[in-house]
């Protein structure tokens, strides 16, 4: 799902990217060992290759067998009063081409109507309608973002076009009790997957000006309330004992992420950098939370290097599959760690990329107890001493917007948490070796590597109007199929 042409996420339900069909999720793999597998929240993984029914990218044709939610994520287009995020920069440049195209013919009709230009009426009006269709062309999308994105499905079925942003939690809230109430006599498996703590960062009027820390703070707190009723779910349906919860997020606080009135993005404490970059540990630290009462022990903290691509193997143990033995598996199961049977991260490498370039790596040097940290490249921060690239979504992930580290930089994590002081040849002595052995580790990595078709190309990310989901007949889609307006 990474591309090397600027694009680092789908920006349309429309486009034809998503997850290859030949990829296997642990949602399939549950499925195939007789769970009930739902999805509840946001997808962003594609729905349409071909056709605005072929769904091929859908949850349901990835080993989920309900999903409720969003299939896109959610951005600022979706609130009416946030400025516009979905291809933000081309968007802007072609309103300022339609203006200076339209201000063009104006000028030479009102020439050609003072007799000061000798040009026929035809080319004119010829010429005013190819600025139209082309006004047109780019409008169609742009133009109605929430509409397009914005949309609620259950299963298959468009179910709110464009979405209702204010009943929203209560709707996932009380779709995730109902799928656990719906299969608590089986085993189950829900991904419950936040539109919280997102921006335009959408929360009821019960947690707005609660917190101490403005709009982000109410989402939080929001959120956190959230996690708590379907814990509680849980826990009345009997299934305290009987059910492993993970929380976690797909990375740190967006930095980037401001408006009139401050932060919008999240806070990452002692750590350097944020979302969106590849290798500083303010972007790649995410909190890890279980929960399994009877099983694992509370108030028991893991200080080892693990990782999100660790679910799979984890969730597929747990549930009794198999790994797919037909490709590398870069993720280590949790289990051992978690229950006490092993002391130490099976990972001794991590690698961090940013889109499709390795931007830093990790090493868990078990035998000297250190965590070291090289980083091959960096994101230059804007304005310059800034910790983020302000001006911008999220900073590159290549090209002028970035530093080429030769030699790369070194950092003692186990000391030097917030990468605050590079090590030099000078400072440790160690320097060279654990360079050279990454550098190998580097090598053997990439070996392991084979290529996937470019999802986010930009074949892939256009919109294109018949790959579209809509509720009705299109371009007239809309629909509220809930049509429950009452807010929790």
């Amino acid at each position: 799902m990474e591309a090397s042409d600027g694009y680092r996420a789908l920006q349309w339900n429309g486009g034809s990217g998503g997850l290859p069909q030949n990829e296997t999720t642990f949602a399939r793999i549950l499925q195939q060992q007789g769970y009930a597998t739902g999805l509840i929240g946001k997808w962003h993984q594609g729905v349409n290759c071909e056709s605005r029914t072929d769904h091929c990218h859908h949850p349901l044709n990835h080993g989920f067998d309900y999903f409720f939610g969003m299939p896109f994520t959610l951005v600022n287009d979706c609130h009416p009063d946030r400025p516009p995020e979905v291809d933000a920069a081309t968007r802007a440049k072609l309103g300022r081409y339609t203006q200076l195209l339209a201000l063009a013919i104006l000028t030479v009709a009102a020439g050609k109507t003072c007799g000061l230009l000798s040009v026929s009426w035809k080319a004119v009006m010829g010429a005013a309608s190819l600025i139209f269709l082309f006004f047109v062309s780019w409008y169609a999308s742009f133009g109605f973002v929430s509409r397009w994105n914005c949309i609620l499905m259950r299963n298959h079925d468009v179910t709110e076009q464009p979405m209702v942003l204010e009943r929203t939690t209560s709707l996932m809230l009380k779709e995730a009790v109902s799928y656990i109430e719906r299969n608590k006599h089986r085993p189950f498996l829900l991904f419950f997957s936040l539109l919280h703590v997102h921006i335009p960062l959408v929360t009821t009027k019960k947690f707005l000006g609660k917190s101490q820390h403005g709009l982000y703070g109410d989402n939080v707190e929001e959120m956190d309330w959230l996690v708590g009723e379907i814990l509680n779910a849980v826990e009345e349906n009997g299934l305290k004992n009987t059910t492993f919860t993970y929380f976690t997020s797909d990375h740190g606080g967006h930095l980037e992420a401001r408006d009139e009135h401050g932060q919008l993005g999240g806070w990452n404490g002692i750590y350097r950098g944020g979302k969106g970059m590849g290798g500083w540990e303010g972007g790649i630290r995410v909190p890890g939370i279980f929960r399994w009462p009877g099983v694992l022990p509370a108030g028991r903290v893991i200080r080892e290097p693990t990782s999100l691509m660790d679910v799979f193997p984890t969730v597929v143990q747990l549930g009794g599959g198999q790994i797919p033995q037909d490709r590398v598996m870069d993720g280590r199961s949790l289990v051992p760690l978690l229950r006490g049977a092993a002391e130490r991260s099976e990972h001794e490498f991590l690698f961090h990329y940013c889109g499709t370039y390795l931007h830093a790596v990790r090493w868990h040097d078990k035998d000297r107890g250190r965590l070291w940290k090289v980083h091959y490249t960096t994101p230059r921060f804007h304005p310059e001493g800034a910790g983020a690239c302000y001006g911008r979504g999220v900073c590159p992930c290549s090209g002028e917007g970035v530093t080429q580290h030769r030699p790369p930089l070194l950092f003692d994590l186990s000391r030097d948490p917030s990468e605050a002081q590079p090590l030099t040849p000078g400072s440790e002595p160690l320097y060279h070796a654990v360079v050279a052995r990454v550098g190998e580790a580097v090598v053997e990595h990439r070996e392991t590597l084979s290529p996937a078709p470019p999802q986010l190309s930009l074949g892939n990310i256009v919109w294109k109007p018949w790959l579209q989901p809509c509720c009705g007949t299109f371009p007239f889609c809309s629909c509220d199929r809930d049509g429950d307006h009452s807010e929790t």
